[in-house]
């Protein structure tokens, strides 16, 4: 998360690409994501191809979370988001809509929970808890 923290203040005032921003959401909010998933999944017994489902789905979960992250901090107002809104623009960060714009964001985002959600296909109702927490990522409104 250091690295990822870096990389998002070294990218302040730059012109962000996909590669860059997609760089900085893997490795922070998402890493933590990603391990957290990843780490229930061992601890509970997970082998090594369960660990590899949980991977890619805590990656992509994670991307879709920050891309949403984004997101709001550009269409909502601080008192909505519980925490100051525009820091983003007014720090000229590097972030998904600066790329690709809000609503191509959005669809991202959905894109990213639906390549998770088939991750978690093999286990079936026993991945409805993982999933809904997945949901609620992309559909939270701050």
């Amino acid at each position: 998360m250091i690295g990822g923290q870096v990389l998002d203040l070294e990218g302040e005032h730059t012109k962000p690409t996909a590669e860059s921003v997609a760089a900085i959401h893997r490795a922070k909010t998402g890493a933590l994501i990603r391990v957290s998933i990843v780490t229930g999944g061992i601890y509970g017994g997970a082998g090594a191809e369960d660990a590899a489902r949980l991977t890619e789905f805590g990656t992509k979960a994670g991307l879709a979370f920050q891309i949403v992250d984004d997101v709001l901090d550009m269409t909502q107002d601080s008192e909505h988001l519980g925490k100051t809104a525009g820091k983003d623009v007014a720090s000229d960060k590097a972030t998904w809509p600066a790329v690709f714009g809000v609503e191509a964001s959005r669809r991202d985002a959905n894109r990213l929970i639906n390549e998770a959600f088939a991750a978690l296909e093999p286990y079936g109702e026993s991945a409805e808890g993982l999933k809904a927490v997945a949901r609620y990522l992309v559909e939270r409104t701050h």
